[in-house]
């Protein structure tokens, strides 16, 4: 069996790991045979936003007991995880891929990964085991590309803005369609843009089901 690890960042697309992606990887995951252990990062949560209104609630969050909501409370602090018990890894995207699990949110072309994230994410390239990057976290793969020395190739999309960041930390970005991903294959990561560029949950699951493919096909 494949053992992956799936990183998320909270729970909620504004604040957290987007629910739909989450989800839909958890689903394509399991629906392919593999093991599946969510991991998170036991920090507080950049801010919390209201889901309804969209502005900020004034409260405070931990990162890793809201993303035990998707995972139905079987989840590992991101601390405690290692690259030799896990044979591929998935991180869904949402702004607490770029709030929580680095700052490009705030900081974007100078941002930097929190620190055991990108230990976690250094060992899987050390070890050249397949990594997925969904949505927005290629940006956190830009910003890890940077910390380890590595010139990595990504995508999000077709977004302007977002790829000239991405350029600007030294990653190269290729533009990609909503159901088709990129392979880094120096790297081993796979990135596609789902939400960056999907009008509903079924474009965004097609390439989450054409990305989970083949993390799973080079983890084997």
């Amino acid at each position: 069996m494949t053992n992956v690890g799936v990183i998320l960042s909270g729970c909620g697309v504004y604040d957290g790991a987007e629910i739909h992606e989450s989800v839909l990887s958890l689903l394509a995951l399991d629906r392919a045979g593999a093991g599946i252990q969510c991991l998170a990062p036991n920090v507080e949560q950049l801010h919390v936003i209201n889901h309804l209104t969209g502005e900020e609630s004034g409260e405070t969050r931990n990162v890793l007991v809201e993303s035990a909501r998707i995972a139905r409370g079987d989840i590992m602090d991101l601390a405690e995880a290692s690259a030799e018990s896990l044979d591929a890894l998935v991180i869904p995207g949402g702004f607490g891929a770029a709030k929580n699990l680095c700052d490009f949110a705030v900081a974007g072309a100078d941002a930097r990964p929190h620190p055991e994230v990108a230990r976690l994410v250094g060992e899987f390239l050390e070890a050249k085991k397949p990594i997925a990057a969904l949505c927005i976290a290629p940006a956190l793969m830009a910003a890890i590309f940077r910390e380890v020395g590595l010139a990595g190739e990504v995508t999000i999309g077709t977004d302007a803005d977002t790829a000239a960041a991405i350029s600007a930390m030294g990653a190269r970005h290729v533009d990609c369609p909503v159901d088709e991903f990129r392979v880094d294959e120096a790297n081993r990561v796979i990135t596609t843009p789902v939400y960056m560029l999907a009008a509903g949950i079924a474009e965004a699951a097609r390439g989450i089901d054409a990305a989970i493919a083949e993390l799973l096909r080079l983890a084997d």
